[in-house]
């Protein structure tokens, strides 16, 4: 049985070397006594070895698909060369910059150099690696061909986290809008509002009924501000929550976001593109259709596509053909439905799946940048309104009293 990897530590030392001269430096270990020998091995008498402090803010950073998606590429390149696996790992290793990424490959590298497979290595890290990953890894080890399974994992990840940071810019445009319009209100309200408001005090004439809506509400936003931006806070808080542990609420969001204009288009199109995506490539790597399925279903990102697709499995394990079962769920578009059958009726299903999710993502690429185009009159329209609103209320008695002057 493979022993357990030790983690990797940063050590600071003093000592001296051959010939008597005092130096210190760094080194890297997973012992303070290995960390002494090797320091010895390299000639030097050490008189102080201990652990680097960690800084109190900002340590290692945090691992992110992104990273992970950069590693299988990085990986895949090497073993193309013809780069030995443990190598492999030892060369990515030197050229990361992150230090908790770093101590992760080194990790696996162990390891798999204590005969413990990739895959296996692999599932003692789940929270970065997940269930469909290593089960590709697998496949790839068994089949004989792990450079072109990492080739193909590889593209998969690049390709799912373009598709995500796309999807997660339409979401957040919007969102931008109506933040930058409350900050703005809120500041022309408890300090643009309140200079007008002693000016009016002077008048001795009844203020206009606009006029008087506005000052009302910002007299309320001095008083009750804290509590606005407590209650949104908390709104968004409660909402995260809710969405993490009711899985209830979390479908019912998942249901009733893809009937939001534009939005929920946008949401409903990736799914499409990650199911084509992810079912072309654990199809390609020998995974059974309905075992496929079953990594397609938690990958999509959607309630609604994940209870469509294990619906599916199901009815793929009865012998009923995808494309079929694909077209009585009715949330796949006709398009999607279409390729799968011509790749079923050809036997090229992982080809025409991939052709789907190409679309797809071309698709979704299309109408994110259309609606970055739309939102951006869309922002000066609404902050021209807000603010154009305000002035009009504040300048509305000074008209007046001209009316009546002249």
């Amino acid at each position: 049985m493979a022993e357990k990897a030790q983690k990797l530590e940063s050590y600071i030392w003093e000592g001296k070397d051959r010939k008597g001269n005092k130096s210190k430096g760094e080194l890297n270990g997973s012992s303070l006594s290995l960390v002494k020998a090797q320091l010895r091995k390299q000639g030097i008498i050490p008189d102080k070895v201990k652990k680097k402090p960690k800084p109190l803010f900002g340590g290692s950073k945090k691992i992110t698909p992104f990273d992970i998606a950069m590693l299988t590429r990085q990986l895949a390149t090497m073993m193309k060369a013809g780069v030995p696996l443990v190598q492999s790992f030892d060369i990515v290793a030197d050229g990361l910059e992150n230090k908790g990424l770093q101590e992760l490959v080194m990790s696996i590298r162990n390891d798999i150099s204590s005969g413990t497979s990739f895959a296996g290595s692999l599932r003692k890290h789940p929270k970065h690696f997940d269930n469909l990953y290593c089960n590709l890894v697998d496949s790839g080890e068994k089949a004989g061909a792990l450079e072109k399974m990492l080739d193909r994992i590889a593209l998969y990840l690049e390709k799912t986290e373009l598709l995500k940071k796309k999807v997660k810019k339409a979401m957040t445009y919007p969102a931008a809008i109506v933040v930058v319009a409350i900050i703005v209100t809120a500041i022309l309200l408890v300090k643009v509002v309140p200079q007008f408001e002693s000016l009016f005090q002077g008048f001795g004439a009844e203020l206009p009924v606009f006029t008087q809506m506005v000052v009302r509400l910002s007299d309320w936003m001095q008083t009750w501000w804290f509590v606005v931006l407590i209650g949104i806070m908390g709104t968004i808080f409660l909402f995260k929550e809710a969405k993490r542990r009711s899985q209830k609420f979390s479908d019912f969001v998942d249901k009733y976001v893809l009937k939001l204009p534009v939005v929920g288009e946008i949401l409903d199109k990736s799914a499409v593109a990650k199911f084509g995506r992810v079912l072309s490539t654990t199809f390609a790597a020998g995974v059974p259709l309905v075992d496929a399925l079953d990594s397609v279903a938690g990958a999509t990102g959607n309630a609604v596509y994940r209870d469509a697709i294990q619906r599916i499995k199901n009815d793929v394990s009865s012998g009923t053909q995808l494309q079929a079962s694909m077209r009585q769920q009715d949330v796949f578009p006709v398009m999607a439905v279409q390729l799968t059958a011509i790749g079923e009726e050809s036997g090229n299903l992982d080809e025409m799946l991939e052709k789907v999710a190409v679309h797809y993502e071309a698709v979704v690429d299309d109408m994110v940048d259309n609606l970055t185009a739309l939102m951006e009159p869309m922002i000066m329209a609404v902050l021209g309104v807000l603010v154009g609103g305000l002035i009009i209320a504040m300048y509305l008695p000074i008209f007046q009293m001209g009316q009546v002057v002249g």
